[in-house]
């Protein structure tokens, strides 16, 4: 957990000058122009402190210029601590839980965690999951409940996710409409790598795509099969396990148009964990390190005026 005394979480300057080293360790870049290392920083007393301006597009521009914190007015070392707080929580840290210690509001809260979500997605050109030695286990479950669905006795009502997990490496999870054999294809060609052994449960959607692979074994749960040697499932399902305790236990309820982000988080956390050799203060700036070109608006996160109550 991270040591909130630590001047990065009550100081602006300090906070400023962390972020810096982290998104700029060759030194201040343009977001204008690109330009590294040249640029000078402005002086004065109506300077807004961190204004740097680019010696070669003339422009002027802060550390958090096309990140997630532009245009912010809640102060940085408080983004920084909320963004350890999240990285370093195994099951999360709700917006109640930000917003008492923080000393900000709730709605501030609610929104400040969806915009660090944000920055824990997976970015563009991340390599395939598993490769030749690996194993890669895929899964489907079902969590909360779909908009104007009733409560049935089987999961019509509650949202599908898949997950595909790696032993001893990263997850990588998807919010889809209904777990069909196609989209289940879709997702599993297209985020594992050809020449990875490929674990399942015996669900008919895993039996065509397995056949891409260098192998695929199932275990039949119907009749209690879970582990037949190497062949389970149990890496999945331990990550859902700490999936569903997070957002039961923490979060409390997600609505369908958020449930990507929170997924976002626990593939993070997971795929950045401790027993991989990553520190939390080493996972907290990677999140820190994924703030570039990802904004939230109010409008986009909530689609309404206001945050849920929970969470």
């Amino acid at each position: 957990m991270a040591d909130i005394t630590n001047p990065t979480f009550t100081d602006e300057n300090a906070a400023r000058e962390a972020l810096e080293a982290i998104r700029w360790p060759s030194g201040p870049v343009c977001p204008f122009c690109g330009c590294i290392d040249n640029s000078t920083r402005m002086q004065g007393k109506t300077t807004r402190p961190g204004l740097l301006k680019c010696n070669d597009c003339r422009k002027p521009y802060s550390v958090t210029i096309g990140t997630l914190y532009e245009r912010s007015h809640i102060p940085l070392h408080k983004w920084l601590l909320a963004t350890h707080l999240l990285a370093s929580s195994k099951k999360g840290m709700s917006a109640h839980q930000l917003h008492r210690l923080l000393g900000i509001t709730y709605k501030s809260a609610w929104f400040m965690t969806h915009r660090i979500r944000e920055s824990m997605g997976p970015v563009s050109g991340e390599p395939p999951m598993g490769g030749e030695g690996k194993t890669v286990e895929a899964d489907e479950t079902y969590i909360g409940r779909k908009r104007g669905m009733k409560i049935g006795h089987a999961y019509h009502h509650k949202q599908p996710v898949v997950s595909l997990v790696e032993r001893n490496g990263r997850a990588r999870s998807f919010k889809v409409d209904r777990a069909t054999p196609h989209v289940i294809r879709r997702i599993v060609t297209e985020n594992v790598s050809k020449a990875s052994a490929l674990m399942t449960d015996e669900h008919v959607a895993y039996k065509a795509p397995g056949k891409e692979f260098a192998s695929h074994e199932s275990v039949n749960h119907s009749k209690d099969e879970y582990v037949r040697g190497a062949a389970h499932t149990n890496t999945v399902e331990g990550f859902y396990s700490i999936f569903k305790r997070g957002m039961k236990g923490v979060y409390q309820h997600c609505s369908e148009q958020h449930l990507q982000r929170y997924l976002h988080e626990f593939d993070f956390r997971y795929s950045n964990r401790t027993a991989l050799g990553v520190s939390d203060k080493e996972r907290a700036d990677k999140a820190l390190k994924g703030i570039e070109g990802k904004r939230l608006t109010y409008r986009r996160t909530y689609g309404r005026t206001s945050p849920p109550s929970l969470g």
